[in-house]
């Protein structure tokens, strides 16, 4: 085939595929908030909320983070968010990692208190984006009562983004969820001796 008729081809099959694709979007006109969860054994989960809390900034939105489990550190995106008051309001609630703290009452209490300011911010009419980073862990060592949690989200503002991390989602929770990416593990440097390293971990 000359290279004349592989263009034209090229160009007939993708104005073919532009219109099936307008025609997808023009049919898609519901507008609302979305619970969405990242999950799995991969990295990137956090960074990835943090990511559309920066674009949701940008746009003017008013975001909420709460970070359940990380606190006993401080972090990059914490310190980027603070440059941003107007716009965001985060807390780091946690004292580290339950085999940091090694007092499960006391992790109870501080997630307790987390899912309390939590729900406030959701509530909030001004705040359109709730980052719950690290949430599902807190559900998997059953710091909240699962069944009590997804009924909340699942009743939130209908305009609100609610977006909740952390690997082992509950099934419940991944079922109520509008959007559900599970990051895989293919490879990660720790497990050849690299530490944890400022700007890729924190």
């Amino acid at each position: 085939m000359s290279a004349t008729k592989d263009t034209a081809r090229h160009s007939e099959k993708m104005k073919k595929r532009k219109a099936a694709q307008e025609k997808k979007i023009s049919q898609k006109t519901i507008e609302k908030g979305l619970l969405i969860v990242h999950t799995g054994s991969g990295k990137g989960k956090s960074t990835a909320a943090f990511g559309m809390a920066m674009r949701a900034i940008a746009h003017g939105m008013n975001i909420g983070i709460i970070q359940f489990i990380k606190g006993a550190w401080q972090s990059g995106e914490r310190d980027i968010f603070e440059k941003f008051p107007q716009n965001v309001e985060i807390h780091a609630a946690g004292e580290g990692f339950t085999w940091e703290t090694q007092d499960r009452s006391r992790d109870i209490e501080l997630v307790t208190k987390a899912w309390e300011r939590a729900k406030e911010m959701i509530a909030d009419p001004r705040v359109k984006m709730v980052i719950l980073d690290e949430l599902n862990i807190a559900l998997r060592y059953e710091y909240l009562p699962l069944d009590e949690v997804v009924e909340f989200l699942q009743n939130r503002p209908g305009d609100t983004h609610v977006i909740v991390t952390g690997r082992n989602a509950k099934p419940p929770l991944v079922e109520a969820a509008d959007l559900v990416t599970e990051m895989a593990l293919i490879k990660h440097p720790f497990r050849s001796g690299v530490k944890a390293q400022s700007g890729i971990e924190f």
